[in-house]
This record gives C-alpha cells, sequence and structure tokens, in this order.
C-alpha cells in the first residue's frame, strides 16, 4: 500500500513519529513527511537518520495554512500532533482545545481540500468517560473525526485509541528507572492505580492496522494487558537489582483516574471483535429519527466496559517480561545510558 506513497506525520518527531521512521525507512516508501512546532528535534532527526526520503516542514497543527503547505501533495497522513500531558492540561484546558480539536479539525479539513486517501488519527483511553481536560480533548477531537468522516466521500478518516506506550517520552517508565540509578525514592501517585500496557511497536501495529482496514469513521482499539503502578514499579526495581529500593506515594495528581477506560458500555454494543483489537464502527444514522433501530444482540445495560481493572492483569513477572522487550529498559539493564523511546 505504501509503494510510491507520500506519507505525513503530525507531530512527527515525538515518540510515535521515530517508530514509525524505524518501520518505513527501508521500505520502498516515497516520502515521509514530519511536521512539528520544534525546529531542533527536527534537526536531530535530520542528523540521525540522513535520508532523502525524509522531509521536514515546520509548523503547527493550529495554524490551517502551515498545515496546507505540509499536506499538498500527500497521499497519506498519521495525525499525531497533540497535548498529551494530563496535569499541564488540567491548569492550561484552552491550550489543550486548540491543538487536539482545532488542530485536528484543521489537519482533516487540509487532508479532504487535497485529496489526501487516507488519515489515521491517534487518540487515548482517556477519551473515554473522560474526567480531565487532555480526555475531553480527546474526547472531541473523536468527535470531530466521525463528523468529518461523514461528509468526506473521498478521503477515509479513522482513529486509534490506545493507552500508555511504554518507556515513550514524558511517562512513568524513564522516570522510575531514572530515580533508581539516582538512589532517589521511587515516586508513586497510588500503588493500585492500573493502566494499560503497550509498546511502540504495538501503537505503530494498531495504526497500520486501522490504515489497511479502516472505515470512514471507525475506531480501532488494540487488546492490551494492564498492571498496577506497584506491580510496575517492583518489576523495574527487580530488573535493576535493587529489590529493596525506597518507594515514596505522593498522592493522584490533577485529572488521574484509578483506571482507564479503552471501550466504554456503550461503544461494546455495537463493538466487532477482530481478534487482537476491536472496531467500533461509527452511527451512520442521521438526525431524523423515524424509526427505531436494532443495535445488536447486546444490550447497553448488559454491556461491560473494557477496562484496564478488567483485562488481563499482568504479576511481577509478566510485567518483566513485557519491560524487557523494551530497547529503552534492554540498555538499562546493561547499565548504558539511554534516553527514553525517540
Amino acid at each position: 500500500m505504501f509503494k510510491s506513497k507520500k506519507l505525513l506525520i503530525t507531530g512527527g518527531t515525538g515518540s510515535f513519529g521515530n517508530a514509525v521512521l524505524r518501520r518505513f525507512l527501508d521500505s520502498d516508501i516515497e516520502e515521509i513527511r514530519i511536521f512539528s512546532r520544534d525546529e531542533k528535534k527536527q534537526d536531530d532527526m535530520r542528523k540521525k537518520y540522513q535520508s532523502e526520503k525524509l522531509k521536514f516542514y515546520i509548523g503547527d497543527v493550529r495554524d490551517y495554512q502551515s498545515v496546507v503547505n505540509a499536506v499538498r501533495g500527500v497521499d497519506y497522513i498519521y495525525h499525531a500532533a497533540a497535548l498529551k500531558q494530563v496535569p499541564s492540561c488540567e491548569f492550561h484546558p484552552m491550550e489543550a482545545v486548540k491543538t487536539n480539536v482545532l488542530g485536528t479539525e484543521n489537519v482533516l479539513e487540509a487532508a479532504i481540500a487535497s485529496g489526501v486517501e487516507r488519515v489515521v488519527c491517534l487518540s487515548t483511553d482517556k477519551a473515554v468517560y473522560p474526567i480531565n481536560a487532555m480526555g475531553i480533548s480527546k474526547a472531541m477531537m473523536e468527535k470531530v473525526i466521525v463528523a468529518k468522516s461523514r461528509s468526506s466521500s473521498e478521503t477515509i478518516i479513522c482513529a486509534t485509541r490506545y493507552g500508555n506506550v511504554m518507556a515513550s517520552r514524558g511517562s512513568v517508565i524513564p522516570l522510575f528507572t531514572n530515580q533508581i540509578r539516582a538512589g532517589k525514592a521511587i515516586t508513586i501517585t497510588d500503588p493500585s492505580m492500573t493502566r494499560f500496557m503497550m509498546t511502540l511497536d504495538d501503537a505503530v501495529d494498531l495504526v497500520l492496522y486501522a490504515f489497511e482496514h479502516g472505515n470512514p469513521g471507525d475506531i480501532f482499539v488494540q487488546k492490551a494487558p494492564a498492571a498496577t503502578i506497584e506491580t510496575l514499579a517492583k518489576a523495574l526495581t527487580e530488573l535493576l537489582a535493587v529489590a529493596d529500593h525506597p518507594i515514596n506515594i505522593m498522592g493522584t495528581r490533577h485529572g488521574e483516574k484509578l483506571f482507564e477506560v479503552l471501550l466504554s458500555r456503550e461503544e461494546m454494543v455495537s463493538a466487532q471483535d477482530l481478534g487482537d483489537y476491536y472496531r467500533v464502527p461509527p452511527d451512520l444514522r442521521d438526525l431524523n429519527y423515524g424509526k427505531f433501530v436494532e443495535q445488536g444482540e447486546v444490550k447497553i445495560s448488559e454491556a461491560v466496559e473494557y477496562n484496564s481493572h478488567n483485562t488481563n492483569r499482568l504479576d511481577v513477572e509478566g510485567m518483566k517480561k513485557l519491560l524487557l522487550k523494551l530497547r529503552f529498559m534492554q540498555a538499562i539493564v546493561r547499565g548504558e545510558h539511554v534516553e527514553p523511546e525517540e
């Protein structure tokens, strides 16, 4: 599907963009465009990869014209640009709206106007039953995606939704490992808090699956294991041979939930089980509710949401095995100094 095609990644200097580059640079894709507002990270990537296939565009999804300039001539788009640090968005909610909601509308409008074939937008479990500004903005982003997909006949627009990406920049695993190596106590919010666990490769696989199988308005979710923060911390201390390392419990931060939900009860009614993934198709009815439409065999009152408390729960040994799949953790265990997954 990617032979001789041009791909644009918004927010492409982040962890996801770098993971896509590792997957695609040696393929037969014609061009990969990196769109972001961080010129330093773009220059770092330019020097790191030194590839003729890689093109860089400075801009911001908040600025429609800069998006149009980057989208022109593109076949496919991965929309990863976002504000996603939960406490920061709590203190600056309108900034989350500008990037996550209005920025997404700009990307989709530019894609439709330019005749882009497919757009996959990246969402988060925090968009389901949201209680924080980041999750609310991502939930609105998903609504924009579905609405735009209804009116776009040539551009197929769909989305993926996933939980924590392990060892990505700003995530808790690099924080914990840095605290351990510096001899400082690990700071835990709530030991019983659970989170879905995904690798960067899992995230790329999910986007590729959505790209290949997505219909307009679909949302795809990968089935993923979860672990408590306490289990994660214990797994890290055992891998780094400091099993008795001190742990400080500091309490829940602004906007945090005890557990995350990947599929709501309402979505489970229509969700299609695809084995490793769920597909949530859009509601294709219009606003003329003249006839009752059967929703399927499962009623909302009988449906059970898919969350990080009721999914497959990892124990310490299972968490250690998953951690050791990460290049970041492999290097840490070897005693090397390494930055979080780029």
